[in-house]
């Protein structure tokens, strides 16, 4: 039986019983709940009425996302060019019905993820669209189940306009996908965890840990900045449906700077 980690939905290999700890769920960016480890599976939450809700975010663009929400609740995107598409940051749960729907939205060519913490059901998926999953080999640690996996260094390109980059940050292989062909043109990265948008849409974080409020140095953040200062896009998604609508790539190299500034104290005056 394949298991899935109640408080991250990241599933297990398969196996007679439930591991008795979740690793991901163990490290110091993710919890455990306070009455422990719980574990569940897809045959589990379809009994209770769980389904994947499908909604087109922009044009080219589709989102999933498992209603009622299942671990940490990502939206998976599924980006689209005319080569075909990807799934990225699959959610932890995966019903016939979203297979057809991404299916129909184009040919799929690939699963891809940001983090551990966004692996979802990602065999399952893959396995369903008889696709591979690309994971960065700085993360070659995390993955519970390996059957499909391919890995990649810094950057690998699944097709003409969708291309994953390691910027690490919150982990070491903490990835994006630039889909160049997203905002009309204009370009879009999905950027899981790695850049966060804020509420205000005209700012983003950059955080080792969200849930338990840990900071990246200064030099991270301006280092991710960096990193995809080279890329196309002027719009950015997290992958909860966050977004920065426009001039993105400025907005992530603002934020890093003012992160940078406060980490370093320079505003240590404002605080007394």
């Amino acid at each position: 039986m394949i298991w899935i980690c109640a408080t991250c939905a990241v599933e297990t290999a398969v196996a007679p019983q439930p591991p008795s700890l979740c690793a991901i769920c163990e490290d110091d960016r993710q919890w455990v709940p306070a009455d422990g480890q719980i574990w569940t599976s897809v045959a589990e939450l379809a009994s209770s009425g769980t389904r994947i809700v499908t909604h087109e975010i922009e044009p080219g663009l589709l989102g999933l996302r498992a209603e009622p929400r299942v671990g940490i609740g990502q939206c998976g995107m599924v980006a689209r060019t005319p080569s075909g598409t990807v799934l990225f940051d699959p959610p932890g749960y995966i019903d016939d019905a979203a297979v057809a729907r991404v299916q129909a939205f184009g040919r799929p060519l690939a699963i891809a993820v940001s983090h551990p913490h966004m692996y979802g059901v990602m065999t399952q998926w893959a396995e369903a669209l008889d696709v591979p999953i690309h994971v960065p080999r700085a993360d070659e640690f995390w993955p519970r189940r390996r059957e499909r996996i391919q890995w990649y260094d810094d950057s690998h390109v699944i097709a003409p306009g969708l291309t994953l980059y390691r910027v690490g940050g919150h982990f070491a292989g903490s990835a994006v996908l630039e889909w160049s062909l997203g905002a009309a043109g204009y370009g879009v990265l999905l950027a899981g965890d790695a850049i966060f948008p804020n509420p205000d849409h005209a700012t983003v974080s950059f955080l080792r840990s969200y849930p338990n409020r840990l900071p990246l140095s200064g030099t991270v953040a301006l280092r991710i900045a960096d990193r995809v200062a080279a890329l196309s896009f002027d719009r950015l998604y997290n992958n909860f449906g966050n977004v920065v609508l426009r001039n993105a790539k400025e907005v992530v190299y603002a934020s890093a700077r003012r992160h940078a500034e406060w980490c370093n104290g320079e505003h240590d005056d404002e605080t007394w």
